[in-house]
């Protein structure tokens, strides 16, 4: 056998073991912001998932539509097999997509939800993620849960007996889909099972932890022992008004048991979304009530399944989580609590 038949025969064998160098596939992953702790987290989980099986390549956009643009141009032309889209504007996929489509590339976006229009721009485009009113009407079914399940006959936590939970929510951003739907939804699910929410405030403090600490200053000075409750669309949130919480001397352990707890006196509680290791170390030391956690988990999973199978061109069909209307792969949030 001459040494040209022979190398051949020993690439074919290579491609058949997946080990070839040389058919590597570039992922490339462009997240909106990677100092967003939950995203922080999240792409950590792909990244390790993805092991060798591809070059993976993260690209932090530092919440610039602008420099994320740049990134996939870049990408573009220097080769990429497939783009993991985390997008600072959702709005913006439609450029993207078609943009992706005219170079036959693949995308699967995550955490941020394009429009379902813009998506049927191109076969090769899908969507993992989490129903976000799934968490809205979670963290109500966890908080009526706290106030007694009786919106007639609320429990110790009204504390001021009148019947309505005095509620500040903390929103995350002005306009984006996320912050809009979690919001809605969590009010209108307390709404549809005859609970009265008064809400003191709502304030914008967009996904980040040290706004909503200076946020929470103000919240405080204004409305004081009036507060029953706080309701934060994101952990990270939730984490900053609890540090200024903390500051500001609300948490006590007036019961003398050693632990901050819901049966302390003047105890507030506050709900966050995501799950992040901070928020459930809060939860564990009785500063946060709860979070509905969004399984990141499972998702970088879906996301490995995902770009495995279209990289490698086989059925979505024979994948471990059922893709919708071709499209979507649906991850369910799941509430997180401590009991006392």
């Amino acid at each position: 056998m001459n040494k040209i038949n022979h190398f051949i025969l020993c690439c074919l064998f290579l491609l058949s073991l997946g080990s070839c160098r040389s058919e590597t596939k570039q992922v490339d992953m462009l997240l909106y912001n990677q100092d967003d702790l939950f995203i922080n987290s999240f792409y950590r989980q792909i990244v390790a998932m993805a092991e060798d099986s591809v070059n993976l390549t993260v690209h932090d956009a530092r919440n610039s539509q602008i420099l994320q643009n740049e990134t996939l141009e870049l990408r573009l032309r220097e080769g990429s097999d497939l783009m993991l889209i985390n997008p600072v504007d959702r709005l913006g996929a439609y450029s993207v997509i078609k943009r992706l489509r005219s170079e036959n590339i693949p995308v699967i976006y995550f955490n941020r939800q394009p429009l379902h229009k813009d998506l049927l721009l191109w076969e090769q485009s899908w969507y993992v993620g989490a129903r976000a009113e799934q968490s809205g009407q979670m963290q109500a079914d966890l908080v009526m849960d706290l106030f007694g399940g009786d919106p007639e006959n609320l429990n110790e936590y009204d504390r001021n007996g009148d019947g309505k939970i005095q509620t500040v929510i903390l929103k995350g951003e002005q306009g984006h889909q996320d912050a809009e739907i979690r919001t809605s939804e969590v009010v209108g699910s307390f709404r549809r099972n005859g609970f009265k929410l008064d809400i003191l405030v709502t304030e914008v403090a967009n996904w980040d932890r040290n706004e909503a600490y200076e946020k929470m200053g103000e919240i405080l000075k204004n409305f004081g022992d009036d507060i029953e409750l706080i309701l934060s669309n994101n952990d990270a949130m939730a984490l900053g008004a609890i540090s200024r919480m903390r500051q500001s001397g609300v948490f006590t352990d007036s019961n003398g048991n050693g632990r901050i707890d819901r049966m302390d006196e003047g105890w507030i509680p506050v709900l966050g979304i995501d799950g992040i290791e901070q928020a459930v170390e809060q939860i564990q030391a009785g500063y946060l009530y709860g979070t509905v956690e969004n399984d990141s988990a499972s998702m970088a999973r879906a996301i490995a399944a995902l770009s495995q199978a279209v990289l490698e061109e086989t059925p979505l069909s024979d994948l471990p989580f059922p893709v919708e209307d071709d499209k979507y792969i649906w991850i369910d949030y799941q509430p997180f609590i401590m009991e006392n």
